[in-house]
């Protein structure tokens, strides 16, 4: 009955999703849809988890937006070579960043997560990203279709 109860939940926000948000929104309600009804939360662990996660969406968002900025400053034929190490040890400091971003993820989740969950919650992403990259294809080949 509860596999029912998130399943029908789960069409309701695609479909209110689908009709009235941009992309973005729509996709970060399908992913939280899929999350919710991957790793089957109680409401306590909810009410502890998803501030967690989001806190770190934001984070990794606003790294992300940092790391790509810095890549689009110049073309690499338009730097000096003093310019370009200098890019690279910033790219590699980045990386540092969220390596550590990652680790305080995964220790904060320890908090409110049994590990299990954690795992099941990466392999919840994942098969999520794999999810909309096998729809974006199939949308795009049907575009070339037509």
């Amino acid at each position: 009955m509860k596999k029912l109860h998130t399943l029908l939940v789960i069409l309701f926000v695609s479909a209110s999703v689908f009709a009235q948000r941009p992309d973005k929104e729509k996709i970060k309600a399908l992913k939280v849809a899929h999350i919710t009804e991957q790793l089957d939360l109680s409401k306590q662990e909810a009410q502890q988890f998803w501030p967690v996660y989001n806190a770190n969406e934001e984070a990794e968002n606003k790294l992300r937006a940092k790391t790509n900025e810095r890549r689009k400053r110049k073309k690499a034929d338009e730097l000096s070579e003093n310019e370009a190490k200098a890019l690279l040890m910033d790219l590699i400091s980045l990386e540092r960043e969220e390596v550590e971003l990652e680790s305080k993820y995964l220790n904060d989740l320890l908090t409110v997560l049994p590990a299990k969950k954690i795992v099941a919650l990466l392999q919840a992403e994942r098969s999520f990203k794999r999810k909309m990259f096998e729809e974006y294809k199939s949308r795009h080949s049907r575009n070339r279709r037509n």
